[in-house]
């Protein structure tokens, strides 16, 4: 695999800087609203975000499914970002649910598991900003193969309750297109502030989107290369460390994949 532990790009930058120069774009009222609050005018955004694009990397010959099932840990619910990890040196991931078009949607009326991510780490708008002024593939699929992209050191600024809750103003919750329509009374009542933010670490990669029918077999390939490649640079930057990867049922939403499947590739990939 030496031609493939290189990214095929790489960019570091200050937060702050990031801000100043690429400030992330809001077409939706309730975007704002959420901004709003994770970022108050005088806010001082820390840090240096590391961004890594990375080409598809080659599936090893051989795989242990014993293996895979050994390194599951189930959890109930949404992201809740908490570690899970005690160990000194060890790095933590969670899976972005990625459109090929690196965070394309986030300053929209949409609400999925990607608009939300970036909506509480509002430095991803801010990046995919930059990446655009730049000219550069903000891209998470090109020419049809994967090209996960890895972001270390996003700050998260807020959080954001979706789950209904007519008490709050939200009957049906916040998820997806219920977003758009909410007041925006409700978005800010959901909203609270994470002061300090914490630190997230995110892997963007995006999944079949659309189909029907039974898969075929280049799909199950393409869903296992493009989870393994994202997962083996999350260890890639991770410095030798102990790694974990939340996830969940990527690319189960809007993009109607199948909740088995998709969950047993990631373990494979694992």
């Amino acid at each position: 695999m030496s031609e493939a532990v290189s990214p095929i790009d790489r960019r570091s930058r200050d937060a702050g800087h990031l801000f100043a120069a690429h400030p992330p774009v809001l077409h939706n009222p309730n975007k704002q609203v959420v901004f709003e609050i994770a970022c108050p005018e005088g806010t001082v955004h820390a840090g240096r975000v590391e961004y890594t694009r990375w080409a598809a990397m080659p599936l090893p010959g051989r795989l242990c499914p014993e293996r895979a099932a050994e390194r599951l840990a189930r959890h109930a619910g949404f992201y809740d970002y908490e570690r899970v990890l005690a160990e000194e040196g060890a790095v933590e991931w969670h899976v972005n649910f990625a459109d090929p078009q690196l965070f394309g949607f986030y300053g929209g009326g949409l609400f999925a598991q990607d608009e939300m991510q970036v909506a509480e780490h509002p430095v991803l708008g801010a990046l995919r900003e930059a990446l655009v002024a730049e000219g550069r593939a903000a891209l998470t699929v090109e020419g049809g193969r994967p090209t996960p992209v890895l972001v270390k050191g996003a700050e998260r600024r807020c959080r954001v309750e979706t789950a209904p809750d007519a008490s709050e103003g939200r009957p049906r919750g916040l998820y997806g297109n219920l977003f758009a329509s909410a007041s925006r009374e409700a978005v800010r009542r959901a909203t609270s502030r994470i002061e300090p933010p914490t630190v997230s670490n995110v892997i963007a990669i995006a999944a079949p989107s659309y189909g029907s029918g039974a898969y075929t077999a280049a799909q199950v390939r393409q869903v296992l290369v493009t989870a393994f490649t994202g997962f083996r640079a999350a260890v890639l930057e991770s410095g030798g460390g102990p790694v974990a990867v939340h996830s969940g049922f990527w690319g189960c939403g809007v993009f109607g994949g199948h909740r088995v499947l998709m969950t047993l590739l990631q373990a494979l990939a694992a």
